[in-house]
Parts: structure tokens; C-alpha cells; sequence
């Protein structure tokens, strides 16, 4: 009889802790101070080549391609009308580079025809020209404009976010709605910025050292809680 009441009782619920938001923000605000986008550039259409650059590779690879690139080719228009194959020698340590020469030029292109050769300082307009995406038209927002309509999610931002708890999500899309929805607005510039630099210190992907993370007694996965 006892078997059968235990039967029917209802597995219980796993809960997922969740970090709080505004100790997280207060710490790493505190820790890294202001902060500001790691790559280098001298002209809008440059940051959004820069970002496009730095898929699958670092910031720091991309600010050492960059140079060269931004020196030989100065204007969209230069880029609008270059050899597909000079541009690929110029980025080829960044990986994936015949994909990110045809997207640096369609970009240039379209920048130069539909926009007069000014960036669009919106979301749709951004994502509407090749290789930019959502993350890199908010990279654009926040960086030139200032404006913070979404929260940038790269590699970074997607898994501190599931080890924070604020999502359960690995699709880029699916955690940004998730992080909207949780952290104040008024955070969302500096927040992917914190994550990321967080995410290249103390909590990177191949190694987590929770004893010397900025979180260790916030983060809900942290290892390191007992030991401080």
C-alpha cells in the first residue's frame, strides 16, 4: 500500500538557482570599472568589419589584422570595389575568411548604395546587410550610437549566463529574450562587456577558477563558496 501512495506522488520539481542580477552588476562593476569595446577602429564602418572579423577568433587577433586591412582599403567604397582575393590574404589568420571577405564587401556595397555610406543606427537596417547579425548590429548600437535595444550574447555571455542561471538556453537568440527579460535595461551596456571580461579571466571555458572569480559567493555554480 505504502508503495503505491509513493507511487503516486509527483517527482518534485528541480529549482535552478539564480544569481541576483544587481550584486552581479555591482561586482564587476566594481572589479573591471568602466569598460569599453576591446577592438580598434577609426570609423563606424571599421568597428562593424571588426566584428564581423572577430567571429570564431579573438579580439586581439582581429586588432593585429586590422591595421593592414583599414590602411590598404580606407573607405566602404574601397572595400565595395576590391578584389574578393586581396581581402582574403588580408584576414586569413582570422579564420572562415572567404566567408568574411564576401561579407565584408556585401556590407560595403550595401553601405555605400543604400545608406549613403553611413551605418543605419537601427536594428532592423543593421541585420537587413550581409554578415551582420544580432549580435553584431547591438554590438553597433551600444558602441557608435550609445543605444542599448538588446544584450550582445557571444560565446562568452551564452555560458556565464547558464552558469548564473538566467538561462537554460544555448541558442543565441533564446538567451538574449531570456537576459531582456531579467536584467535591468539600464545594464544592458556594460553587462555583455563584464561577462565577456569575466569569461577571459577567471571563468573561462577550458578552466573555471571559482576561487578567484569576482563572483564566487554570487554565482549559484560556484565551487568556491565554502572555501571563502
Amino acid at each position: 500500500m505504502l508503495s503505491k501512495l509513493k507511487s503516486k506522488q509527483k517527482p518534485r520539481e528541480r529549482v535552478t538557482k539564480v544569481a541576483d542580477i544587481h550584486k552581479v552588476y555591482t561586482a564587476l562593476r566594481a572589479h573591471f570599472g568602466k569598460v569599453h569595446c576591446p577592438l580598434t577602429y577609426a570609423a563606424p564602418h571599421e568597428l562593424c568589419i571588426a566584428v564581423i572579423l572577430s567571429a570564431q577568433c579573438t579580439d586581439a587577433r582581429v586588432n593585429t589584422v586590422t591595421p593592414a586591412l583599414f590602411s590598404r582599403f580606407k573607405t566602404p567604397a574601397d572595400f565595395a570595389c576590391a578584389e574578393i582575393g586581396e581581402i582574403e590574404k588580408l584576414i586569413h589568420s582570422t579564420g572562415f575568411y572567404h566567408n568574411k571577405a564576401r561579407s565584408i564587401q556585401g556590407f560595403c556595397r550595401q553601405l555605400v548604395t543604400q545608406h549613403d555610406g553611413f551605418v543605419p543606427n537601427n536594428i532592423p537596417d543593421l541585420i537587413a546587410m550581409p554578415g551582420i547579425g544580432r549580435k553584431t548590429a547591438n554590438v553597433v548600437m551600444q558602441e557608435l550610437y550609445g543605444i542599448a535595444d538588446g544584450i550582445v550574447v557571444d560565446t562568452h555571455v551564452a555560458r556565464l549566463s547558464n552558469l548564473l542561471g538566467l538561462t537554460k538556453h544555448s541558442d543565441a537568440v533564446k538567451i538574449e529574450r531570456n537576459l531582456i527579460e531579467k536584467v535591468p535595461r539600464s545594464y544592458w551596456m556594460d553587462w555583455s562587456l563584464y561577462m565577456i571580461f569575466l569569461g577571459r579571466s577567471s571563468c573561462t571555458a577550458r578552466k573555471r577558477n571559482c576561487g578567484e572569480c569576482v563572483l564566487r559567493n554570487l554565482c549559484p555554480s560556484s565551487t568556491a563558496k565554502a572555501l571563502v
